[in-house]
């Protein structure tokens, strides 16, 4: 498995003749990782609810330099661990976390969708107020989102 500078795992897709890498913590990681692999940053869009990619420039990220972003219509703001909102919802985290402690032990196991990765939570925000906490990789699969990310793309050798 591929691992960035941070040595935090990245998801690797094949997609038709390129290997494609995502899971980047910022902008800045992917560039980096681009230069050591000889890559190339793309934009990637997971839109059908599955975790089937493609290459994209929707979301504009290699403009915006963002390596993250959810368009789940204007009901839903998806808001990452790395943006400047985040630390608002820090005291529900913390809510959370303190109420999973004080559960049983299976009672966590069943819970723990609700901090599903500590390293890299993302707030769910329905109509202005706090609603959940997901991660990355399972916001893929909510509401029918788009999620965007940036991506290195390497040639198959």
């Amino acid at each position: 498995m591929e691992t960035n500078a941070y040595d935090q795992k990245l998801n690797r897709y094949e997609l038709e003749d390129k290997i494609v890498y995502t899971g980047f913590s910022s902008y800045e990681d992917a560039a980096d990782y681009s230069q050591k692999k000889n890559g190339e940053l793309v934009e990637i869009c997971f839109r059908d609810g599955n975790d089937n990619p493609e290459i994209c420039n929707e979301a504009h990220l290699l403009e915006k330099k963002l390596h993250y972003f959810v368009d789940a219509g204007d009901e839903y703001k998806f808001i990452h661990s790395s943006d400047p909102g985040f630390k608002d919802y820090a005291d529900e985290l913390q809510k959370i976390k303190a109420k999973l402690q004080q559960s049983p032990p299976d009672e966590r196991y069943i819970a723990s969708f609700e901090i599903e990765n500590a390293e890299d939570p993302i707030v769910v925000i329905k109509n202005g107020h706090f609603e959940s906490v997901t991660s990355r990789e399972r916001s893929k699969y909510l509401k029918q989102a788009k999620v965007y990310e940036i991506g290195v793309s390497v040639p198959i050798s």
